[in-house]
């Protein structure tokens, strides 16, 4: 299985070059499935103005009792019932937010050689890549990406990360530092709300010293035929939890919800958090990591930033056990992030079809 993940199985093509080269229509490559195009009659079934949950983060610590129950509440609905939410007033400075965001849309402007310099292979991901899944032939998503680790610190190598612009390592730095500890309440939260120690689900991941981190920044240029494609496939995050600083100029998050797909709207200086399929099965499936996709734009690109909350990577992660009852037997069998996360870098998105399969014994071959 490692053999195929030292390299990908054809030549890669970035898409920001196919967008700038004036393309009036997308190469065969990237053209979805009648079923799959973002425009089918299932888009439009839900009112305009539903929006994912926002909540105010402060409040989740605040000294008033009825504020703070009252977060939590808003924390539990959103994690059982949609598996995403917006937080403002998260402690991050809105200045880092712009600022790495600016960075990193400075780095993709770049011209290619010098960001070809980073190129990844499917081995790590780490670096600038235009593809997931290692699958030869398969249908790609409109989108080129940058990948970096950053916990545990063992696998953070700087010198990945882009010398160009000048100031990007030291942002990213910075901004890993406040987006972690973000991640460290929101666990906390989501812990107290299923009635476990608050450090219980960060504990499961290892600890503050282990968990791991990792940042995939997403550019998805513009596109001559946004109704034909998806700036990325269907999906439920596989790790933890994501952190997404997104684009607040340019909708393009899509969440499922029952049989529709909801269009995310960018509260101003919000993070949008969503549950991964690790806190599902840690939770037994009492909070849910939801299908989310990628709509792209034929007049703007857009970049956003999914910085990945996750366990340590070796560790086995299974329901806990004091969420496992009678009459809701453990759903998921044990199994290290390592063993889940190879499937999903052999295969690509693959919408929910890897955490459903682990509650029987049949694989998930049907992608």
């Amino acid at each position: 299985m490692m053999n195929c993940l030292q390299s990908w199985p054809e030549p890669v093509v970035r898409v920001q070059s196919l967008a700038a080269s004036g393309i009036q229509a997308i190469p065969e490559r990237y053209v979805k499935p009648p079923s799959h195009r973002p425009l089918s009659n299932s888009d439009f079934s839900l009112p305009q103005e539903v929006n994912i949950p926002v909540i105010d983060f402060q409040n989740v610590f605040s000294n008033d009792q009825r504020l703070r129950e009252e977060a939590l509440r808003c924390i539990y609905r959103a994690c059982s019932e949609w598996g995403f939410f917006q937080v403002v007033n998260h402690g991050v400075s809105h200045e880092l937010m712009k600022g790495v965001r600016e960075i990193w849309r400075e780095f993709f402007n770049l011209p290619v050689e010098v960001k070809q310099e980073y190129a990844n292979s499917p081995a790590t991901y780490e670096g600038y890549g235009s593809r997931l899944g290692v699958e030869k032939g398969a249908t790609l998503d409109w989108s080129d990406y940058f990948f970096l680790h950053y916990m545990p610190v063992s696998l953070r190598n700087q010198n990945k990360w882009p010398a160009t612009p000048a100031s990007c390592r030291e942002l990213v730095a910075e901004y890993g530092r406040e987006v972690v500890k973000l991640g460290g309440k929101l666990m906390k939260a989501f812990s107290m709300n299923l009635g476990l120690e608050e450090d219980f689900l960060l504990d499961a991941f290892g600890g503050e010293e282990n968990v791991g981190a990792c940042l995939r920044v997403n550019y998805y240029p513009k596109c001559p035929q946004p109704d034909l494609t998806l700036g990325l496939s269907p999906h439920s995050d596989p790790g933890g939890m994501t952190i997404l600083l997104p684009d607040e100029n340019v909708a393009g998050l899509q969440v499922r919800r029952k049989d529709s797909w909801v269009t995310v709207k960018p509260a101003p200086n919000a993070f949008i958090i969503n549950i991964g399929d690790q806190i599902q099965v840690l939770s037994n499936a009492i909070y849910q990591s939801v299908e989310h996709r990628v709509i792209v734009n034929s007049n703007k690109d857009r970049v956003s930033l999914a910085f990945f909350y996750n366990p340590k990577s070796d560790l086995l992660i299974e329901p806990s056990k004091e969420l496992v009852t009678v009459d809701r037997p453990a759903l998921y069998p044990p199994m290290t992030f390592d063993e889940y996360r190879l499937y999903i870098r052999t295969k690509g998105p693959c919408g929910k079809k890897q955490v459903e399969s682990l509650k029987s014994p049949s694989p998930c071959n049907e992608c």
